[in-house]
């Protein structure tokens, strides 16, 4: 460690507002070869909070402050002056192999977490305060076409050199912005050689690949990777000349398969594996978005220094390089071809990512299927146009999952689902997964109760998949039978998307309970187009779980009333609008001589330009309806018995729940039109004094307020006991529940106050003819609430019972790279088919922001396509291909097998689209006063 320096102290406010002039100085004017150096996170956070200390919750003259956001709790602690600075965390303290180097840094170094990088004038002013070390400067690279398109090399590349025909070995670090002759030169330094007498090959593989003897050409040009093998090789002849060995510049990769055609190549395509977002200070693998300036913001806005994605480093197109088929292997050339052209996977595999490699999973393949993948990956985006042999490949993945060995046609999304959970295990960091109990929600919000499970998830799987390709549904389950509600947070790789018929639609419809068993719930249900009233209540009867001995009336709701019953079951569906609100009652049969009451909710509302501040009721919410019988004798207790019964559901104190009282039994006599309904009713005046005392004993502790429309139009107080005549001139007679501000506090009315539309998601955009199903209709049926299976009963903790809960899935958290499967595919005992159907998926802006059940975040939710599997033909003589967007050059291929060529973008859409590759474009930050709280950074690289 370097020694503390002496210097005249200052107040942590000076030391503050000093280092961020000086940010601000440097960052303006950082360039090319300018040295940044790594401060341990831990040390930074300690001085942020000194210099903070003074700071109140909101950010002064720009800089955010730290430990008002995260330490409200100690802030009566003042933080004392951090002690000299102390990067030995950062520090690897196994003895370095690299012979070049006096100081290894740890490889799962992650910036913003570990270390931040500051520019050298902040570090020697801090440096100079506090003394410390060790020192760990690193090197600011051009990373485009521009200037500005800076990145700090925090890990330069680690290569391994073998001489020959000695047989000695070193490894020594080297930026990859160095030339070949710089290489050529530190290889002659390691093992003290002279240059005219050495020659260096690209020894990929332990092959000879390529003579490197461009020496003015740089390694990144050269495709030279971390960790890869470069070959050194004395060369003198008996005479002391070089050998002819090394004059000429061969191919020694041992390819001789056909070249793959290639039509126009144009502009470097390296960014479609480099293209992840990056700003001035990037490391290693990680798309960081962590800038220094972040951490001490500045008024000005001229401290973003985000760049754009225009890595451009060779001048032919890379990663155009066909697969051989092996024989009906089209279907994995498909699927890899799509993994490998995914950035983020393109770049952490030319990468050092052996590290993270866990051999001791025991749900992985000893990291030999990430090893072969990573292989394979590095063949494809080498230079040169020769395809490459999967063989190797396939056969690691035939011994790990022998379905798909042999040389039969199989499935690329089944693959895909297979390697992407393979790849994960063999790249999990998480080493020994630790059993973690998820606890009920338990009415806590969603997005703590969200957090927590993904947490937990995290806990146990961690890797570049997880990073990628992972996502969180949000998965409700109600039990029909108590409305127990279960809300579970799940993770998910992928969306299989069912494909819709393009002759049927989704309705949506409210349903309730005569009996207040269930809270009113909206299902959403798939109809023919051109169905009738009759499919409606089937496919509710369906979904609702109807039982025998009752049935559903279907009702559509205007003005808080029921304008109109659908009871013609031949009525066509069309003639219900999208924007229509309707609910549906189950009730038990209807009987001869029975009649329907509509509860008709109102409330006092202050009428409009009344000056004098006077109240009237006003209709609000979802009618309520129930089945009453005119052949017995109502009386008002009845009404309130029936009301209240309707209503046990919503009501905020269980103990006071009518199926705590037993009255179960009085609605059904009221509802009975039998001749011995008529019979038990018929009973001596005594009997009738006792029933009038038993009702109004079980309806005191929760009365309403009621009123019954007569004939006349007439409000009749339902308040007394009396013998009441329900109307018989309308098709239902109308009852007004009056809720008092007391009755509001003691039921929960927010389930009547509004129903969904028939059409419960917003509308697909506009479909053509040629056009008739979108994807975004294959993600509302997807998302639809309906009935599990019979097979895949729920257990309900509450009933004790295995039930046929219905299901509703969200999208609560949505990854950066989004696979969209679309299930084409249909089996049963007897036969397999194929689902022809045109989809008409979006190339750009795939627009998910309001599928997002997780509305506190801010962030749109865009998408575009990059790649795609698809599938021509039948079930048992198909052909796989992949279409696959070089970002870089903005163009689109097609790659099938060995054969390449390019595609017009309109021609990427067509029926057989199977598999769709989305990546989401950076969205927008949230809006906030200008500055960013260090709180904050920590979750900038986060989407989960």
């Amino acid at each position: 460690m370097d020694g503390v320096v002496s210097a005249p102290q200052l107040s942590p406010e000076e030391e503050r507002l000093l280092i961020r002039d000086i940010t601000v100085a440097a960052e303006a004017h950082s360039k090319e070869g300018d040295a940044f150096y790594l401060i341990t996170q831990r040390w930074w956070q300690r001085w942020l909070d000194y210099v903070n200390q003074d700071v109140a919750s909101t950010s002064i003259n720009g800089f955010s402050s730290h430990a008002s956001h995260q330490h409200e709790s100690a802030s009566s602690i003042t933080p004392k002056r951090p002690s000299a600075i102390d990067n030995s965390d950062l520090i690897d303290d196994v003895t370095s192999e690299v012979s070049n180097v006096e100081i290894e840094l740890h490889d799962t170094l992650v910036e913003g977490r570990d270390y931040i990088l500051l520019p050298q004038e902040v570090w020697e002013k801090l440096h100079g305060w506090y003394g410390g070390g060790p020192t760990l400067p690193r090197k600011a690279i051009n990373t485009g076409l521009s200037q500005t398109d800076l990145a700090i090399e925090v890990y330069p590349l680690r290569l391994q050199l073998f001489l020959t025909p000695k047989g000695e070995r070193a490894v020594v670090r080297i930026s990859k912005k160095e030339t070949i002759g710089e290489l050529h030169k530190k290889a002659c330094e390691v093992f003290d050689l002279i240059l005219d007498q050495v020659c260096i090959w690209d020894f990929y593989g332990q092959q000879k690949h390529a003579l490197m003897d461009n020496m003015a050409k740089t390694l990144d040009d050269a495709n030279i990777q971390m960790d890869q093998d470069i070959l050194v090789e004395i060369l003198t002849d008996g005479n002391g000349g070089l050998d002819g060995g090394c004059m000429s510049s061969v191919q020694e990769n041992g390819c001789t398969e056909t070249t793959s055609m290639v039509v126009e190549p144009s502009r470097s395509s390296l960014s479609a594996a480099e293209n992840l977002s990056t700003n001035n200070y990037t490391s290693r693998s990680c798309s960081s978005e962590f800038s220094q300036s972040q951490y001490l913001a500045s008024p000005s806005s001229d401290l973003d220094m985000h760049t754009t994605n225009s890595i451009s480093t060779r001048g032919a197109p890379l990663g155009l390089t066909g697969l051989l088929n092996l024989g009906n292997t089209c279907f994995m050339n498909s699927a890899i071809q799509c993994l490998v052209h995914t950035p983020e996977f393109a770049r952490y595999f030319r990468e050092d990512y052996r590290q993270e490699i866990n051999r001791q999973n025991p749900f992985g393949m000893v990291g030999e299927l990430a090893l072969a993948f990573g292989e394979l990956l590095r063949k494809l985006w080498a230079p040169g146009r020769s395809p490459v042999s999967p063989r190797p490949f396939k056969t690691k993945l035939a011994r790990f999952a022998p379905q798909f060995s042999g040389y039969n046609q199989h499935d690329s999304q089944e693959l895909l689902a297979f390697l992407l959970d393979g790849l994960h295990e063999d790249l999990n960091r998480v080493k020994n997964k630790h059993y973690t109990k998820t606890k009920d929600a338990d009415g806590r919000p969603d997005e703590e109760v969200a957090d927590e499970y993904w947490a937990n998830h995290i806990a146990r799987n961690d890797s570049i998949i997880v990073d990628v390709c992972q996502g969180q549904y949000k998965s409700t389950l109600v039990c029909p039978v108590c409305g127990k509600v279960s809300v579970t947070f799940d993770p998910f790789m992928y969306l299989s998307l069912p494909l819709q018929s393009a002759s049927s639609r989704t309705m949506t419809v409210t349903v309730f309970t005569s009996d207040g068993s269930v809270l009113p719930k909206p299902c959403t249900v798939n109809v023919p187009k051109q169905g009738r009233v009759r499919d409606l209540l089937q496919a509710l009867s369906t979904s609702c779980l109807l039982k025998s001995g009752e049935e559903l009336l279907l009702a559509e709701i205007r003005g808080h009333l029921i304008h109109q019953f659908l009871q013609d079951p031949a009525l066509l569906l069309s003639t219900v609008k999208e924007d229509d609100h309707l609910a549906a009652y189950k009730l038990p049969k209807m009987g001869k001589n029975s009649t329907y009451i509509q509860f008709v909710h109102r409330r006092e509302e202050v009428e409009p330009g009344n000056t004098s501040s006077s109240t009237c009721w006003k209709p609000y919410g979802t009618p309520l309806l129930s089945l009453i019988s005119r052949e017995v004798t109502v009386r008002c207790s009845d009404i309130q018995v029936m009301a209240c019964k309707m209503l046990a559901s919503m009501l905020q104190n269980e103990e006071l729940q009518p199926s705590n009282l037993s009255i179960s039994s009085d609605i059904e006599a009221l509802q009975a039109p039998q001749d011995e309904g008529i019979k038990e009713r018929c009973i001596s005046s005594s009997e009738t004094d006792s029933r009038e005392q038993e009702h109004l004993k079980r309806v005191a502790p929760f009365r309403l307020q009621l009123q019954l429309v007569d004939e006349n139009n007439a409000c009749i107080d339902l308040s007394e006991e009396k013998v009441i005549k329900i109307p018989s001139l309308t098709a239902s007679a109308v009852v007004y529940i009056n809720w008092s501000k007391k009755d509001l506090k003691r039921f929960d009315t927010r389930h009547l106050e509004s129903i969904p539309e028939v059409v419960k998601y917003a509308p697909p955009p506009k479909r053509t003819r040629s056009e008739p199903l979108s994807l975004y209709a294959c993600l509302d049926a997807f998302l639809r609430e309906e009935p599990l299976v019979p097979e895949d009963m729920w257990y309900c903790p509450r009933c004790k019972e295995q039930t046929q809960a219905s299901k509703k899935l969200d999208l609560w958290r949505l990854p950066q790279v989004l696979v969209i499967h679309l299930k084409r595919f249909s089996f049963s005992r007897s036969t397999k088919h194929k689902l022809e159907t045109f989809v008409n998926f979006p190339i750009h802006d795939l627009d998910l922001t309001n599928y997002v059940a997780n509305k506190k975040n801010s962030h749109r939710q865009i998408y575009e396509l990059y790649a795609l599997s698809n599938h021509y033909g039948s079930m048992a003589s198909g052909h796989y291909t992949a279409h696959i967007k070089l970002l870089d050059e903005n163009r689109w291929y097609n790659f099938d097998d060995s054969h390449i060529s390019p595609i017009n973008e309109e021609d990427v859409k067509s029926a057989a689209a199977y598999v769709l590759f989305y990546r989401r474009v950076k969205a927008d930050p949230a809006v906030s006063n200008g500055v960013q709280s260090c709180t904050n950074q920590n979750h900038n690289l986060s989407w989960r």
